[in-house]
């Protein structure tokens, strides 16, 4: 059991939905938050992927985020006590899906849980979306996505009423989970093993004081319920 898990063991429990949720970070932040004893929902497009969200301890919700309305959405979050955005077009797609996903999904669920009164909002976003194009002209979907992320962030966070923390990962590993990492507004570039991102999330949704920040992540040497912590102080 992690220090995220272990420290909110008194918490009363919550329901929390993932948009993206047969995302690596996703199915280890649901197999996390179900451990403690929430209640986790994952909004994925392909049915076949219910069995894994089943797995980690999650109920799977088909949706199209690309393809819906903010009602449809709303429908699908509301009674939550916070929401997770953590799809992403992926590797391989072009820009034109950074933009519809990266993007405009994560609005439509900044939009769809405003409606249905869902105050709380957490974004997995990426290290760099704030240079947005600059370090992304050799690579034109690169430059794509960092835009889209870099809106996407923006607009959600000026959404009056949605409590967004906004958290940009270094480079993404598969290696275990240390419970130790270093949170900053700026980091400098690192890497980070999904464990630990999905560890992080879990100890912002049990930190009031992380509303409204934005901060980098990075391995490091602070555990991470003193990292969190930290933020906004």
């Amino acid at each position: 059991m992690t220090e995220a898990v272990r420290s909110s063991r008194e918490r009363s429990t919550r329901r929390i939905v993932i948009a993206g949720g047969h995302g690596k970070i996703a199915l280890e932040l649901e197999r996390l938050l179900s451990q403690r004893g929430d209640s986790v929902a994952g909004l994925i497009r392909n049915p076949d992927q219910a069995s894994d969200l089943a797995a980690a301890g999650a109920e799977a919700v088909v949706v199209d985020l690309e393809h819906s309305s903010v009602d449809e959405v709303a429908a699908h979050v509301r009674g939550a006590d916070a929401v997770v955005f953590a799809a992403g077009a992926g590797p391989g797609s072009g820009a034109a899906r950074k933009e519809t996903v990266d993007r405009a999904a994560a609005v439509l669920l900044a939009d769809a849980a405003l409606a249905a009164g869902v105050g709380r909002y957490l974004m997995i976003s990426a290290m760099g979306a704030d240079r947005r194009a600059d370090d992304g002209a050799s690579d034109p979907v690169f430059a794509a996505y960092l835009r889209a992320k870099a809106a996407a962030d923006e607009e959600v966070l000026a959404r009056d009423g949605l409590r967004t923390t906004v958290v940009r990962p270094g480079h993404l590993t598969d290696e275990p989970g240390t419970g130790r990492v270093s949170i900053a507004a700026k980091t400098g570039r690192g890497s980070v093993p999904r464990q630990d991102v999905a560890a992080v999330l879990v100890a912002v949704l049990d930190a009031p004081d992380t509303e409204g920040q934005t901060f980098e992540l990075i391995s490091g040497e602070t555990p991470i319920a003193g990292a969190v912590a930290a933020v906004g102080r």
